[in-house]
């Protein structure tokens, strides 16, 4: 009995290591829950975003599906001359958040935390925290408005500022979606977020 306490205890420990190295998507990234409940490491990383700079988790969830469907190497699609020639990258934009390099050096500068990573979940998702707040500050927009902070996270302080985005309606429409998912994925932590909270010992007595 001794020995197979220890050996589901080394499966227990080294399913946890793997899940917090391996950077492929979420199975189910339509479901809130279930990405949290395969991704421990993400929802300790999301909470402390959430501690820091008092961003409801759901806002920065669903602009990170819409940025990059939580892929860590997310890169934008390539440009081509004359229609087959590569000639670079639409942006510089890349990672979880798809952080383009300017903005993500302001927030290294702001926060000090020169070792974040734009593939490493829990640095983009607190930048995100720290640019939701930056909108805040900024431009008044609520940290629980997902549309209008996705609007600002597209366009830029200054673009939100003096509307770009009307002249645009397929971002309009993009940024509802965004509302839309934001909606659902704070529904669904609402009936999870008390299970997330429970250590692995009672998740595994209790499930």
């Amino acid at each position: 009995m001794r020995n197979k306490t220890t050996l589901l205890a080394l499966v227990l420990v080294t399913t946890t290591l793997l899940s917090g190295c391996t950077t492929a998507p979420p199975s189910d990234p339509e479901n809130i829950c279930h990405i949290f409940e395969e991704r421990r490491d993400w929802w300790k990383g999301a909470k402390k975003m959430n501690k820091e700079w008092g961003v409801p988790i759901h806002v920065p969830m669903a602009m990170m599906y819409q940025e990059s469907s939580f892929k860590a190497r997310a890169q934008p699609p390539k440009r081509y001359l004359l229609g087959f020639i590569p000639w670079g990258r639409v942006s510089d934009a890349y990672g979880y958040a798809q952080a383009k390099t300017m903005t993500w050096d302001d927030y290294v500068r702001e926060t000090g935390k020169r070792r974040a990573r734009r593939d490493n979940y829990n640095d983009a998702i607190d930048f995100m925290g720290w640019f939701i707040t930056k909108s805040h500050q900024v431009n008044g927009v609520s940290k629980w408005d997902a549309y209008a902070q996705y609007l600002n996270y597209h366009e830029g302080w200054g673009g939100y500022k003096r509307r770009t985005y009307l002249q645009k309606q397929w971002l309009v429409q993009v940024a509802r979606r965004v509302d839309d998912r934001s909606n659902t994925y704070a529904q669904q932590l609402k009936g999870c977020e008390k299970k997330l909270n429970r250590g692995w010992l009672r998740r595994l007595l209790f499930g």
